[in-house]
C-alpha cells in the first residue's frame, strides 16, 4: 500500500502522517581516525565503569559514576584532535590510579 502525502505530512484520506527519524549516528560523516578515536574513547569510557563497580563503598561508587559521566558529557562536543588525545591521556591516567587504589584496598 502506498501511501502519499502532503507537504503539511497529512494523507489524502485524512489521516496525520508523522515522520521520525530517530540515529544514533553522528551528524556527520566521521574520518576513520576520528571513528577510531571515538571508540577508544567509549573503551575507556567502559573501562572505567566497570572498574568503578568494583568500589565496595555505594556512595563513593556513586560520586565516581557520576564524576565520570559529567567529564564525558562535558567534552563530548570537543573536535581538537591534541586536546581530545590528551583528554584520552588524562582518562587511561585516572584508569589505572583507580585499579592501583582498588588493587591496594583488597584485603590480603
Amino acid at each position: 500500500m502506498t501511501i502519499i502525502t502532503t507537504s503539511a505530512g497529512e494523507c489524502l484520506d485524512g489521516h496525520v502522517v508523522l515522520e521520525m527519524s530517530v540515529s544514533r549516528l553522528p551528524p556527520t560523516v566521521l574520518s576513520l581516525k576520528q571513528f577510531l578515536q571515538r571508540q577508544k574513547v567509549l573503551e575507556i569510557y567502559r573501562n572505567i565503569l566497570r572498574t568503578i563497580r568494583q568500589v565496595p563503598d555505594e556512595a563513593d561508587r556513586k560520586y565516581l559514576r557520576d564524576w565520570t559521566r559529567d567529564e564525558f558529557k562535558r567534552n563530548k562536543d570537543a573536535t581538537d584532535q591534541d586536546a581530545i588525545r590528551m583528554m584520552i591521556t588524562q582518562a587511561n591516567n585516572h584508569l589505572v590510579e583507580l585499579q592501583k587504589s582498588l588493587a591496594l584496598a583488597r584485603p590480603q
